[in-house]
This record gives structure tokens, sequence and C-alpha cells, in this order.
């Protein structure tokens, strides 16, 4: 799932757009029940949409298959902690498992239940690592701790073929120190099939290979391109978790640089008073659409209720409280509503904001 994914995902669907949530066990015993309450909410969604008027019953049956479709794309074998399931009239169905617990529900709406997917994006920091190489030039999806690699939108990029003449001929050039431009020509694949990941779905880029292969990917790329960080040496043929480790330190460096930016800009804003400091200040200015980036503490949880048109946040994790007035997570409410006023959304580490009521936010005006 990417920026994008995400954005079309949060927009009006037509009636009746389902949404299945459900917690997911990531080893035995519990996961063996998992197939069972799948089967069962599916079969909630089925009453459910039988007995709505408002729903057709060939649309309650198309639903229905693009939702067991759905579902024919999760391995619930695969350890999560959460699945979401979503499906709409016109044959649309997308399926996710998510790193974070889900409260189990069905939601028929005029749009899919995005929040949980919007916690777990945003909340969850995501890297692209390009790892060079003469052999070829991979992309990889680093999410948390894990890091996958990126087998579409033109990676990974491979050198032109050469048939044997011409390899004896490129052999002779790369002796005589000429296989420069042949390096230029992959970067410049590498460049254009970058471009269009990052367009999507802009992140950190951390650029892995050694010195040769990084002054050749520098020399082409040219500044629109940033890096956050590289990685000095030939990771051709590592496995992932090698490739991780390794970038750990250019990330943590980039975060420190990263985290002193975003406190200057609260400080500046301070300056011109477009500023607010703790949820109870910030959620009023949010609820108008006035944010413009809301930077929160990344372990920040803050259940509250609704009391006389004002937020009181209380004490707890969320899930606790149970009512009609309850706001399960207030943080989350927050984050997705800024992403709804097209507002942008930082995380930062636990107690950096402690100045701030560990979330702030810059407003619009």
């Amino acid at each position: 799932m990417d920026a994008v994914t995400l954005s079309e995902l949060r927009k009006p669907r037509a009636y009746p757009a389902v949404s299945v949530l459900m917690p997911t066990q990531r080893s035995v015993p519990g996961n063996r029940q998992d197939p069972i309450r799948l089967r069962n909410l599916l079969g909630e969604v089925r009453r459910r949409l039988h007995d709505d008027a408002r729903v057709a019953p060939d649309a309650a049956d198309h639903v229905l298959r693009s939702l067991e479709a759905a579902a024919e794309e999760v391995d619930l074998r695969h350890p999560s902690d959460g699945l979401v399931l979503f499906a709409a009239p016109d044959g649309e169905h997308h399926a996710f498992t998510i790193g974070q617990s889900v409260d189990e529900r069905v939601v028929v709406d005029t749009g899919f239940a995005t929040r949980d997917l919007v916690a777990a994006y945003t909340r969850t920091p995501r890297y692209w690592l390009l790892s060079l190489s003469d052999q070829r030039a991979r992309l990889w999806d680093g999410h948390g701790e894990e890091l996958t690699e990126r087998a579409d939108g033109g990676f990974p990029v491979v050198p032109e073929a050469l048939d044997e003449a011409s390899s004896g001929r490129q052999a002779r050039r790369a002796a005589q120190g000429g296989d420069g431009e042949r390096q230029r020509r992959l970067m410049r694949d590498v460049v254009s099939a970058l471009d269009r990941v990052l367009a999507r779905d802009r992140r950190p880029l951390i650029v892995a290979g050694v010195t040769r292969h990084q002054a050749f990917f520098d020399e082409v790329a040219g500044p629109h391109i940033t890096v956050a960080g590289r990685v000095d040496g030939s990771f051709e043929g590592a496995a992932p978790s090698t490739l991780a480790e390794a970038a750990r330190p250019a990330l943590a460096a980039y975060e420190d640089l990263r985290e002193v930016g975003v406190l200057a800009e609260l400080e500046a804003a301070r300056s011109i008073q477009r500023y607010a400091g703790g949820l109870c200040e910030v959620v009023p200015l949010v609820e108008e659409g006035r944010g413009e980036h809301l930077v929160v503490e990344r372990g920040y949880y803050a259940p509250a209720v609704r009391a006389v048109g004002e937020l009181v946040p209380v004490e707890g994790m969320p899930g606790v409280l149970k009512g009609a007035d309850v706001v399960d997570d207030a943080v989350d409410d927050v984050i997705e509503t800024v992403l709804e006023y097209g507002g942008e959304v930082t995380f930062v580490s636990d107690g950096f904001l402690i100045d701030h009521g560990r979330i702030a936010l810059v407003t619009r005006y």
C-alpha cells in the first residue's frame, strides 16, 4: 500500500461499500480460529445486505462475490495483527493485513472504513532503499523493521543485453577505462524508474552501493532526487535483513536531522501565531480544516470523551473505555481529519514533543 492507494481508498463510493475488519492471531493455536471468524463475518455481511431494503438482491450478491474474492487473496497463515477487506458494487475489492490490532466489525456505508489503515500506514516508518551493483539495480520497500524487494514499476533494472561480439568490445573498453557510458545508461534507466515510484509514493531514499556506482547515480540523478542517506559497500545478493541492518545508521541520522527541522518549523509557527500544542488545542483547529502540518509522537495514543462540545483526554490505552461519547483514539481521529483536508502528518520519536503536549500543529492561518 502506498500514499496514492490510501488516498484513493478514502474517496466516497456508491452504496453499499462494505468493510470487514478482524483482529488476527500471529501464532497457533489462536490463528486456527481466524478462518472461522472470517467466515462468520462474511455471513454477517450476507445477512445485512439481504435485509437492507436499499440494496437490490443482485447488487448484494455482486458485492458478496467481490468480498469473497478479496478474502481469497489473504493468507491467514502469514503473521499479522489485523485483517481489512473492502468491496464495492462495481466489483472493486481490496485485502490488507496490517501490523496492529483492529476492532472486529462490519461497516456498510458510502465509503470504506479506512481509519485503521490510515493509522497503520502513518505510524509505520517507511523508506526506499536503492541497491546498486554491476549486475542490476534493485529497489527495496522499507516499512518498520521489514524490507521487501519491489519487483514492478521498472525494477529491478538490469544493463542492456550484449551479444558475444559487443560483449568482447565492452570488455576491451572496460579494460581501457571506457565503461562509464554503459554505467550512465544503466543509471538513466534507474533514475527514470525511480522518478515514477517517487511521484506516486515519496519517502526517504537510502542508496547502497560502492562509491563508483553511487557517483554515477549522483551524476545522472541531479538535484531533484534527494538522498536521505548512504550505505557504502557491495550488497549484491545480500539478504533483506542484512540490507536493513546496514541501512539502520543512515536512517537514524536522517530521522535526527528531520526532527531538528520539525522543531524549528514549530518554533517559527509559534512566532507568527500559527501554532497549537496539546490535544485540546489541536482538535478544534483540525476540525475547522486549518491543519497544515501535524506533528505527533509515534507512540502517542489518547482515548477521550466528548463533553459539552469539548474533547477531554483520559488515561489509558485505546479500546478500554466504551460508550457513545467515547473516542477510542482521538490522536488517530486527528490524523485522519488532517489528511482529509490535505494536510501533512509527521511522526517523531517519543519524548521529542514533551514541551508541546506530545502533539503539535502548524495551522494554515
